[in-house]
């Protein structure tokens, strides 16, 4: 007999689901993602945190490495996007300051930078296919990614609660 349970299904004749070393061994083994770190995915080192601006930009940064985009509010105001300004390799950005810039068939619109720091790297599939900033803005539609240079900067941006409520009160 096979029973589900939250780590997958296990034979109830080969192990009983109550034995506690059982458990300790399935939580051992799936936090043991990361080497020295007692907790795995959730270490301080690989921690990853979405933030927002009120100009309607998303950075998620993880290891000092930030990923920055539109927000779906922002693409859905421009409509269909045409083409998008990405900032060069190696471009030092200060916070707010414009790092690219999106045309849509409305109207066009720089992009700020989230944080400080220096561009490390673009997405150049939106030269051929601007569009996935329409269908993917906050995922496959990233914009670049910037190292920081002053990871405090961080705490003048939005949580997504905030972000959200930013949104409807503007609207």
């Amino acid at each position: 007999m096979f029973i589900p349970t939250t780590f997958g299904f296990i034979s109830s004749k080969v192990v009983p689901l109550y034995a506690p070393t059982f458990r300790r061994a399935i939580l051992r083994n799936t936090f043991r993602n990361t080497p020295g770190s007692r907790f795995g995915a959730l270490s301080f080192k690989e921690f990853s945190c979405k933030k927002f601006t009120k100009d309607h930009e998303w950075i998620v940064v993880e290891n000092n490495l930030g990923t920055v985009g539109i927000t779906d509010y922002a693409q859905k105001a421009l409509g269909d996007v045409v083409f998008v300004e990405t900032p060069e390799i190696g471009t030092v950005v200060e916070q707010s300051g414009a790092c690219g810039a999106v045309e849509s068939v409305k109207a066009a619109s720089d992009i700020y930078a989230p944080v400080s720091g220096e561009i490390v790297d673009v997405n150049k599939n939106l030269a051929e296919t601007p569009g996935l900033i329409n269908k993917s803005p906050e995922t496959d539609g990233w914009l670049c990614k910037i190292k920081l240079s002053n990871p405090s900067e961080l705490n003048d941006l939005l949580e997504e609660n905030d972000y959200h409520s930013h949104c409807e009160k503007s609207h």
